[in-house]
């Protein structure tokens, strides 16, 4: 079920990153397309469609997306406050206990975190950069085929700690029931949320990004979804801020001889149940570990509820590779800049300083992804497709602005008069120029 690759094949294959534009798409989903819309369409020009009438027509056009994409035919897209102060009395006490337990760890794990305005003041005036939470954020929260409250918690905290005022929840119906999972609703209401919507897809990238009717704009998009989702945000962009595109999950992990073969095997699982597009990849230099590994996954594979899911994901995107040490798997792992990297190695403190590129990194057998994923405490919502080459794991910074602040004294801003006007003329700039020789005492005429 799952190949063991040599390096090089690996290279050609499974740690070959495909840009967003050049995902494959299958046939179903396009005649799905061709269904909704009447015409052969992309994802992206389906998108840009949607967008454009939610745009031009707001509330009218996100009820009739709604109801062709997800079936509803509410006319108010507002979850009632009484149905999300309710929601926890609809899930079990260990599910009660567990979001807080989550929620309390979130919540200590960003209170840590640097994120407050600086001056710094001598006898030439004051410089420095003022810290503001944005004002209102808009949260996508997945719960079509897997009802995500995990990722309210981990999106609302931050910027609750960051002190954004408003944050608003989008959050598409379960399939087939045409409601949000309680699960999700109670999380909300741990966290004292009260503006919910009821919305999934592209449409709720448009309501948030443009507004409706009923639905105020937000300033920034935060959450994972799926292809809509992503290429909704990216087509919003500008507009309003988002945190990223997400791709498709990944987990990475580098083990030696001495790791836990069946843990290895559960971890590389987990990832993979997500959806078939998700990645699972483990790298070894111990072909015995690496064979090991793939008769448990094949074992636990037959146990597990999401089967058909798993099948598909572990034998296209997924696999074993054999490296030629751990040396190897460290810059293969470097150059991939997975999502989530698991370091499940006989000493593995020192190799935490040697990988320059992953969204997060779990180390030891014990801090499994899993943990990373509910109560570790850091944000699960990480860079995936490679970004993790330049970008971050979601944190405080994500929800507030900087704004530069000068305050000079008379005398030092004179002496920076003559270069600015300099600097100017230099551009073409004469009205600049200007503006700096009319402060400068030497400039003027006698």
């Amino acid at each position: 079920m799952i190949k063991i690759f040599s390096t090089e094949a690996a290279r050609q294959t499974i740690l070959k990153r495909v840009p967003l534009d050049n995902m494959q798409v299958s046939s179903g989903l396009l005649e799905s397309i061709q269904r909704l819309f009447g015409e052969p369409l992309s994802p992206d020009e389906a998108v840009r469609q949607i967008l454009k009438e939610i745009r031009l027509d707001g509330d009218a056009a996100l009820q009739r997306w709604s109801s062709k994409i997800d079936g509803l035919e509410e006319k108010h897209f507002r979850v009632p406050k009484e149905a999300i102060k309710t929601a926890s009395s609809q899930i079990t006490k260990e599910e009660r206990n567990a979001l807080f337990v989550s929620a309390e760890r979130i919540r200590w794990f960003f209170s840590e975190q640097p994120a407050s305005s600086w001056t710094f003041k001598d006898g030439s005036g004051m410089l420095g950069m003022l810290v503001r939470p944005i004002r209102r954020v808009g949260l996508y929260v997945p719960g079509g085929t897997a009802p995500l409250a995990s990722s309210v918690l981990m999106t609302v905290i931050p910027a609750q700690v960051a002190g954004v005022d408003e944050v608003v929840l989008v959050v598409p119906p379960m399939k087939g029931t045409g409601e949000i999972a309680p699960i999700i609703l109670a999380a909300a209401e741990l966290l004292g949320i009260e503006e919910v919507y009821m919305l999934g897809g592209a449409q709720a990238i448009g309501a948030l990004a443009f507004g409706t009717e009923s639905i105020r704009p937000v300033d920034k998009i935060f959450g994972p979804g799926n292809i809509f989702v992503t290429l909704a945000k990216r087509q919003v962009f500008g507009v309003v801020g988002i945190d990223g595109l997400a791709g498709p999950t990944e987990t990475m992990v580098i083990a030696d001889e001495t790791a836990n073969p069946g843990w290895v095997a559960w971890d590389l699982l987990a990832q993979a149940e997500h959806d078939i597009l998700a990645s699972a990849i483990l790298l070894t230099s111990s072909k015995a570990l690496a064979n090991a590994v793939q008769d448990a996954v094949t074992e636990q594979l037959a146990t597990l509820p999401r089967a058909e899911i798993l099948e598909k994901s572990l034998s296209t995107n997924s696999g074993i590779v054999l490296s030629e040490s751990l040396e190897e798997s460290i810059a293969l792992a470097n150059a991939y800049a997975p999502e989530h990297l698991c370091l499940s190695i006989e000493n593995p403190t020192p190799v935490v300083e040697k990988i320059t590129a992953a969204g997060g990194i779990f180390v030891g057998d014990y801090s499994c992804e899993v943990l990373g994923d509910y109560t570790a405490g850091p944000s699960h919502v990480m860079p995936t497709s490679g970004t993790a080459r330049f970008a971050s794991a979601l944190n405080v910074l994500d929800f507030v602005h900087f704004i530069n602040l000068a305050a000079l004294d008379d005398q030092t801003a004179v002496g920076l008069c003559d270069p600015a006007a300099v600097i100017a003329r230099s551009e073409g700039l004469e009205a600049h120029a200007r503006a700096a020789d009319a402060r400068n005492p030497s400039k003027q005429r006698k």
